[in-house]
């Protein structure tokens, strides 16, 4: 049985009055990590009352158990019905290798909920796979305290030479400028991603995809490798950040041991149920920055960084899948995790529940994004997507040149 099979937390949601019938059915989903369990809860126990005889399964993985088991899952005979996706790249090859259940049919329900430029990460030629639930920005959280300690004003960081000043600054002061979960690897991704995104800007992607100038050869990626291995030439990040992997990383946030962890708003319930108080920081504790710009770059401080991620129904997923996406993309459902401040939802209107702080910045921020871009390691696929976050860290641990590390992922573009 798929419960059986993975190593995290299950949730099981029902409503029945008497022995389970033949014809019940269980809906099986897998989510990534377990810190939204309680809006779980409260969705599965409403979906169950308005479909007595159906039960909601919800499993959860760490982010990488996630990634390394689900391709396993799904060429099995216990998939799952419904996945955690970010779409891009690794969502299209689950698509092209048939895991995946064109849902098309329900794409005029979902146009009433849900905001179009997200629906459509979640469209491949032409035809619907999944929905978003979840809009995400990855940015620069910050300890109030910390930087006030070092005398850092974050506000004021416009430049990536500031910033690396203002890191120099932290050290100086007793202060571990930043945590780094160096042991997943992607989180160094996200570095590397932005500073591609300020050097190189809009077209750098879709230019190296298409072969032109060099493709991930090109000036951009080895001038990104190389202002990130400025960065940790600084002795930026904590002691063992080689190691740390991601989970604990916000724990050491929530803990208040270092100023500034560059990443998504996810984080902000993470470091409190990974703080050794299970408390962490308080959100007037926090702040938030967007990452600079670099001199003489192409990208300018409007882009922004981050994905849409959501979920998809599996290829021999039962009809109430289907019907279960559809009622988790109702602004009733999503209004939940927006109350909750669990992410900022990706249907129409439920902004205006957010009652986070800081998710409301964050909203307010991608929506005046001029240019978003996905996460490198699902936009490029899963096997140049691993390439990428391989060789973030490789460049940042000096194993490795950013001369050496774009033509890597050149390398595996061409034998994608």
């Amino acid at each position: 049985m798929l419960k059986k099979a993975l190593a995290g937390v299950g949730l099981v949601f029902a409503l029945s009055a008497g022995p389970v019938a033949a014809e019940d059915v269980t809906i099986t989903v897998l989510e990534v990590n377990d810190i939204n369990q309680q809006y779980w809860q409260q969705m599965g126990d409403n979906f169950a009352a308005e479909h007595p005889g159906v039960k909601v399964d919800v499993q959860y993985l760490e982010n990488e158990a996630f990634k390394a088991k689900l391709p396993t899952l799904l060429q099995s005979d216990d998939r799952p019905d419904i996945i955690y996706s970010w779409a891009g790249g690794v969502m299209e090859a689950q698509i092209e290798a048939g895991y995946i259940k064109d849902i098309s049919d329900a794409r005029a329900d979902l146009e009433k909920t849900i905001y179009e430029g997200p629906l459509n990460a979640y469209r491949v030629n032409g035809k619907q796979y999944g929905i978003p639930v979840e809009l995400s920005l990855v940015s620069f959280y910050y300890n109030k305290a910390l930087v006030e300690k070092a005398g850092v004003d974050m506000s004021s960081i416009k430049t990536w030479e500031e910033f690396l000043a203002a890191v120099k600054q932290m050290k100086d002061a007793g202060v571990t400028p930043i945590i780094m979960a160096g042991g997943e690897k992607w989180p160094m991704h996200f570095y590397y991603s932005y500073l591609l995104m300020r050097v190189g800007g809009p077209d750098v992607l879709n230019n190296a995809k298409a072969g032109k100038d060099g493709g991930f050869t090109n000036e951009a990626f080895v001038e990104a490798g190389q202002l990130l291995k400025d960065l940790t030439d600084l002795d930026a990040y904590q002691a063992g950040w080689l190691s740390l992997m991601f989970p604990a990383s916000t724990g050491v946030f929530g803990d208040g041991k270092g100023a500034l962890d560059l990443m998504g708003n996810w984080l902000l319930g993470g470091q409190a149920a990974n703080a050794a108080d299970g408390k962490g920081l308080s959100m007037d504790e926090i702040g938030l920055a967007s990452f600079p710009t670099v001199a003489d770059g192409m990208g300018d401080g409007t882009q922004t960084f981050g994905g849409v991620q959501g979920f998809l129904v599996t290829a021999d997923a039962p009809p109430e899948a289907v019907e279960f996406i559809k009622f988790m993309s109702t602004p009733e459902q999503q209004k939940i995790a927006a109350e909750a401040g669990a992410y900022v939802p990706a249907v129409k209107g439920t902004d205006q529940y957010l009652s986070n702080p800081l998710l409301k910045q964050v909203a307010q921020t991608l929506a005046a994004s001029t240019w978003h871009q996905n996460f490198l390691d699902q936009d490029l696929g899963p096997s140049v997507g691993r390439v990428v976050n391989d060789m973030s860290v490789a460049v940042a641990a000096g194993e490795v040149t950013p001369e050496e590390a774009a033509q890597a992922i050149q390398d595996a573009w061409d034998q994608r």
